[in-house]
């Protein structure tokens, strides 16, 4: 409904116009707030990216922080990532992930990306504590926050927004009435703006999503030969269709096709019932979620973004602007 209301011609959006008039209200009150130093935010001695979102929903994020971390690492610099952790009740706060962190403990995204970088992740409501255990740790010489571009109470030295460049801004309208957390007119101030699919507009650097060949999700073996015959899938991402989309452009020929919401914590029993016909297709992102009771039969697609590399020499042109010495 929400989708046929944001992104279709529904006339019905504008019952919610009050409510939306509130929440440029409040949100615009709190960005002038942060921006004139009413509100004080946490200035980190490490150099601060964030990777954020205009609008709700499923833009293709968390690939573009897999990406950073991983052309970090390969430029010799030391990347962490800070994450609110969501749909995940971690013991205490800041919670640093190890090898035994499950997706209830911390979430399916920082679970992802400490299992494919490698690196150092840290989850807490508020990124400011997360940011200072990860200074504390002397580990790492950049950090990279997963989502929190309205989370003014942590001070940033770049901005990266990923736009869905097929969806873009749906109707263009603030909560409720639309799908974004601000205004248009704060693109403006970020300092780069990734357009995951579709046609750019001017000034966004292009992003592409590149399959690799389909991995087991009980133990991340590779699939060997190719699935023959139809396949069933899954997707408990912001917009499910488009990993659908995926495998059908991939040539999967697909069965049932079932989407969940973004973060939904799986049932086990009701997973393993509805799909026991045929080889199960799932996200990475998914798979986290499934790992532990998942049968020889379910895959996970894992993807890769594919971004421009003068994206990443502007961003490390601009943090040795603002922090010389950074980036080195």
């Amino acid at each position: 409904m929400l989708d046929r209301l944001w992104y279709g011609r529904s006339g019905w959006r504008w019952l919610l116009a009050p409510f939306a008039l509130l929440f440029a209200i409040i949100s615009g009150a709190r960005r002038v707030a942060y921006r004139r130093g009413w509100l004080k935010s946490y200035q980190a001695s490490l150099p601060v990216i964030v990777v954020g979102n205009l609008s709700v929903g499923g833009n293709g994020k968390t690939p573009v922080v897999v990406w950073l971390v991983e052309q970090l690492q390969a430029r010799g610099l030391r990347p962490g990532v800070v994450s609110r952790g969501y749909g995940g009740k971690a013991p205490h706060y800041p919670y640093r992930l190890d090898a035994t962190s499950t997706t209830a403990l911390a979430g399916d995204e920082p679970v992802l990306i400490a299992r494919r970088c490698g690196c150092p992740v840290v989850v807490a409501p508020k990124r400011s504590d997360a940011v200072r255990l990860l200074e504390q740790s002397g580990e790492v010489d950049i950090i990279i926050t997963d989502d929190g571009l309205q989370h003014y109470a942590l001070a940033r030295d770049l901005e990266l927004v990923v736009v869905d460049g097929v969806r873009r801004f749906g109707n263009g309208c603030l909560l409720p009435m639309g799908p974004l957390r601000e205004p248009m007119t704060r693109l403006k101030r970020v300092d780069a703006i990734i357009c995951n699919g579709g046609t750019p507009a001017q000034g966004e650097y292009p992003m592409a999503l590149v399959a690799a060949a389909p991995r087991r999700v009980c133990d991340d073996a590779p699939l060997e030969a190719p699935l023959a015959g139809p396949v069933d899938a899954l997707a408990g991402i912001g917009h499910p269709p488009r990993f659908f989309a995926t495998l059908t452009g991939l040539g999967y020929e697909l069965v049932e096709s079932v989407g969940y919401a973004d973060h939904q914590a799986f049932d086990r029993d009701e997973l393993l019932a509805r799909f026991d016909q045929r080889p199960l297709l799932m996200t990475e992102k998914d798979a986290v979620k499934c790992r532990a009771f998942a049968p020889d039969s379910w895959w996970y697609l894992p993807v890769s973004a594919e971004l421009p590399a003068s994206l990443l020499d502007s961003l490390l042109h601009s943090l040795k602007t603002a922090r010389p010495g950074a980036g080195e």
